[in-house]
């Protein structure tokens, strides 16, 4: 599943490209009503942990969560041919975004869209996410830590691979608990800055002086000490950590 840091991308992208134009809405594939947009001016696209929001002028919001094998192709032929299964394409004069398999594709209406927003934890890379909220959040979860991070109502955008290198960047082993606010305000700010580094990379980004490498997200060994990894099964996904680095009290 796209985590936080691509759907963000997705979105800057796209409003940069789409933002203040009339769109050109198809539903190649047929099972997304595009003719409420159709002709419109497109008013912002915008990421909210693993959603993107559309908003476009007279029309309803789009809300569309990629799940775990949507993903989206950009023309920069906006005349060329939709891939099979396209649910919803997005076209100007220069580019067409064509939406392929996503888990949600549908129109939102104000009310459910304020229910989203107040579903959604805070947001690492949004500018009005507050501090004190998530580090609040997540010491209220009352669970492992590595558990609290993956649920989207605790902090939104974070998955499996950035779990398992924001709390090896912090030190924290995944099944720490009450883990105290310092700690948890350090994840916080790691996961501020890293998440940034893999939007503007397009991928997850925990070493910037090793971008394509990773500490122990799918490693057999810690990148840092060579211990052996531990790996097991925490919140219905497998977790990583170094049993030398990580540790289940804060230092």
């Amino acid at each position: 599943m796209p985590e936080g840091h691509l759907v963000h991308r997705y979105a800057d992208e796209q409003h940069e490209a789409l933002a203040g134009r009339v769109v050109r809405a198809t539903s190649p594939q047929g099972r997304f009503d595009a003719r409420p947009y159709d002709g419109r001016v497109v008013e912002g696209v915008e990421a909210l942990g693993k959603h993107l929001l559309y908003r476009v002028e007279d029309a309803p919001p789009i809300h569309v969560h990629l799940g775990m094998q949507g993903l989206f192709l950009r023309y920069d032929d906006p005349a060329a041919e939709p891939r099979r299964g396209t649910r919803l394409r997005l076209a100007t004069g220069e580019a067409a975004f064509d939406l392929i398999a996503p888990a949600r594709c549908e129109p939102m209406d104000e009310r459910a869209l304020a229910a989203l927003r107040a579903a959604t934890g805070p947001d690492p890379l949004r500018n009005d996410t507050d501090r004190t909220e998530a580090v609040r959040r997540l010491l209220a979860a009352r669970t492992a830590v590595g558990a609290a991070v993956l649920d989207q109502s605790v902090w939104s955008g974070v998955g499996n691979a950035w779990r398992a290198e924001l709390l090896f960047l912090t030190g924290l082993d995944p099944g720490a608990r009450d883990i105290g606010a310092e700690a948890a305000g350090r994840l916080w700010d790691a996961a501020v800055r890293y998440l940034a580094l893999g939007r503007d990379a397009g991928q997850v980004v925990s070493d910037p002086g090793a971008p394509d490498e990773r500490w122990v997200y799918k490693r057999e060994r810690c990148r840092r000490c060579a211990a052996a990894v531990r790996i097991w099964t925490l919140a219905s996904r497998t977790a990583y950590a170094c049993p030398a680095d990580q540790h289940l009290h804060a230092l």
